[in-house]
């Protein structure tokens, strides 16, 4: 165990550290999975009108968010915009403003995919009901939207933790940052510590992301068999 450098872990608070470095990194995605929910449906929703200036800029920005690395955004927020605008915008904040940014393109993809694929013949039957175009999609489009959005959803939680990782590149001291710190202290004493730590940060983020995708995966099979 110690010629493998995992006991640099066990000694003081460097355990207490990496699991408060990982709370770090789950409040950041937690956060923005949050903002980007109702933010993604109600984009998702836009995307499916048929008006082409709306489907030209959603779609522009569906496309740079894709195109962009999370890493430039990371820096065009926290580097960028303090030096083009003058804002003090602080590491973790702006690490919530790009995965809310990057979650709400791929949440409202998700509930475009969703909507569309909902049977024209429901829209219909709700019109001949006397349903409003609010109404229709209120009451009839936006639960079926839901049931087949949450488990792709909840699959999207796990890649947000897990690209959380680039944020200790603007300053924000999250899991990986931390186990960088207890390697250098510990350089001497443990010179394997780089692999014991980052061998246990492997399994940090495993016992959180493992259990989500379980989830994920349940959901899907439920509810697509349901159907």
């Amino acid at each position: 165990m110690h010629s493998l450098g995992i006991d640099a872990a066990f000694r003081g608070r460097n355990l207490a550290r990496l699991l408060e470095g990982l709370w770090v990194s789950l409040r950041i995605s937690l956060t923005a999975v949050l903002l980007s929910i109702p933010l993604g449906i109600l984009l998702g929703l836009l995307m499916t009108k048929k008006n082409a200036v709306v489907r030209l800029l959603t779609r522009l920005y569906l496309e740079t968010v894709r195109i962009l690395p999370q890493m430039v955004l990371l820096f065009i927020v926290f580097f960028g915009s303090t030096r083009a605008f003058g804002w003090n915008v602080e590491a973790e904040k702006a690490a919530v403003i790009v995965f809310t940014f990057w979650g709400t393109a791929e949440l409202a993809d998700l509930v475009r995919g969703a909507v569309e694929s909902i049977p024209k013949h429901q829209r219909e039957s709700a019109e001949a009901l006397g349903f409003s175009g609010a109404g229709t999609a209120l009451f009839i489009l936006l639960p079926q939207t839901v049931r087949r959005l949450l488990p792709l959803s909840v699959g999207l939680v796990t890649r947000m933790i897990k690209t959380t990782s680039l944020v200790t590149m603007i300053g924000v001291v999250e899991v990986l940052k931390v186990g960088q710190q207890i390697i250098e202290a510990n350089r001497k004493a443990s010179p394997n510590a780089a692999f014991g730590i980052y061998a246990i940060i492997f399994f940090l983020y495993f016992a959180v992301c493992f259990p989500i995708s379980l989830l994920s995966k349940h959901l899907e099979r439920k509810w697509s068999f349901n159907e």
